[in-house]
């Protein structure tokens, strides 16, 4: 188990991270970086505790991270939960892809070798010793599974100019060689390695594109090209609490002629190996059982938040902001109730992972685009103004000059300034600051478009037995006095 320390010092390694144009000499030490890579630094720290409930050891072993394991029995998930759960609420679920949900993808790939067996190479062993190099050396891996936006309405063998999109350049007997870019690698700027595939369905056509892989972030070739930072225009923590702690980057990778040796390679021009990976080995159920225990912690954050603000401006009696809470509470609540419905209604496959129940899964995260804006608007309502009625920045309670005003003018019966003020900084930067604007479109996109995310919920529900339910009952009458014809 690694350290923060560990860790911190192993991302000064050459990587190509560019941002405002220029390649960022060592990303640990950089202002829009170093943030978010001390917060996934205090993750190791906390995993590596003796007295952790993150520690899991086969009898002989060494101790791992549970996380990136396979569960193989009922505790074993249940321990899952309460691993996610633990570093979940170091960052309040404001980190969306901490290394437990590229992780828990894994341990779902290695409880399926069958899947990456099929076609003109076997992979199986490849995906199974990387999931063990993740368990051993407590490796944080991103991933970018998305092609770029360079049309919506075909796939890449139909753009123009060859390989826009990451595929085969080269195949070598000792790997292959990509070329193209991939996005949208969120932490991928921090990560140690990125797993770049293709969840999107492509087409016989795009075999040249159909890949699964592994590289390190310093791969040679390999750059990644960042959306603005937030953290760097940050005034201070008191100011932006969430920004200057959890801004993760989101990074568009482009490779240029990367070199991919074999052994790191576990999908090759395979168009049905794609799905295979992510759905037959149940990965994606469990990966996105991840997601929504960290965003049952968000979504208790805001309740919080919420609670708190109401609180203090005194208005938590009033019928109408109870009123507001009550719906608040429900929206956090059938998250989390989700997450606990997919744990109990979890069975173990043919090889033995236990997967959630998908129809708790896909349910909750069918409705996280129009969850997360209706928790948000009733946080904005709960503080209307008063995350416009605040000081510029923290200078003005420092300053002896401007702080009486602050004191006189900008306090609640049970709030002092200096209270108030903090709160409704805290507030913005969940609802308003660029920081928010990003998470809001974040958790709208978070599993794909909403089409898609509804698309797995129908497929997942089991509309067989209800369906029956109502055939049956219609069967049961008829127009009176008419006999079936």
């Amino acid at each position: 188990m690694r350290t923060s320390a560990d860790y911190l010092a192993s991302l000064d390694d050459g990587r190509t991270v560019i941002v405002d144009g220029e390649p960022v000499e060592n990303v640990a030490a950089h202002p829009a970086f170093a943030p978010i890579a001390t917060t996934i630094g205090e993750l190791f720290d906390i995993a590596a505790d003796p007295a952790s409930d993150m520690l899991r050891a086969e009898p002989g072993a060494d101790a791992v991270n549970r996380l990136f394991t396979t569960p193989r029995s009922r505790a074993d998930l249940t321990a899952f939960r309460e691993a996610a759960t633990t570093w979940a609420r170091h960052t309040h679920g404001w980190v969306g892809r901490s290394p437990d949900h590229v992780g828990a993808f894994f341990a779902a790939f290695a409880a399926h070798p069958e899947a990456f067996a099929g076609g003109e190479h076997d992979f199986a062993a490849n995906v199974a010793a990387y999931q063990r190099r993740i368990e051993t050396e407590d490796l944080y891996v991103s991933y970018a599974i998305i092609p770029p936006q360079v049309s919506r309405a075909t796939t890449a063998h139909a753009w123009d100019g060859e390989l826009v999109q990451v595929g085969v350049a080269e195949e070598r007997a000792d790997g292959i060689v990509v070329r193209g870019a991939q996005m949208l690698a969120t932490g991928g700027a921090v990560a140690d390695e990125i797993f770049v595939s293709c969840i999107k369905p492509l087409g016989p056509e795009d075999s040249d594109f159909a890949l699964g892989f592994a590289v390190p972030v310093a791969a040679k070739g390999l750059k990644l090209y960042c959306r603005r930072p937030y953290a760097p225009a940050a005034t201070s923590a008191y100011d932006y609490p969430l920004t200057t702690r959890f801004d993760e980057s989101d990074a568009l990778l482009v490779f240029d002629d990367v070199f991919v040796p074999w052994e790191r390679v576990f999908v090759h021009r395979d168009v049905a190996g794609l799905r295979r990976q992510f759905f037959d080995t149940g990965a994606h159920v469990l990966g996105n059982w991840q997601a929504q225990i960290r965003f049952t912690v968000k979504l208790q954050f805001l309740a919080g938040l919420a609670r708190k603000v109401a609180a203090v401006n005194g208005v938590d009696k009033f019928p109408g902001v109870v009123e507001k809470l009550g719906e608040l509470a429900s929206l956090a609540s059938l998250v989390e109730s989700a997450v606990l419905a997919a744990e109990y209604t979890a069975v173990p496959d043919e090889q033995g992972l236990w997967r959630p129940g998908a129809r708790a899964v896909y349910g909750a995260m069918g409705l996280q685009a129009e969850l997360y804006p209706r928790v948000l608007a009733i946080l904005r309502d709960l503080v209307g103004g008063g995350v416009l009625q605040v000081p510029s920045s923290v200078a003005e309670l420092t300053n002896p000059a401007t702080r009486p005003d602050i004191d006189r003018y900008v306090h609640s019966p049970n709030a002092p300034a200096g209270e108030r003020v903090k709160l409704f900084k805290l507030a913005w930067d969940a609802v308003g600051s660029e920081f928010a604007g990003r998470h809001h479109q974040y958790e709208l996109f978070y599993a794909g478009a909403p089409f898609v995310v509804k698309g797995y919920a129908f497929r997942n529900y089991g509309f067989d037995e209800p369906l029956a339910e109502v055939e049956k009952f219609l069967a049961g009458y008829d127009i009176p006095g008419v006999a079936d014809r």
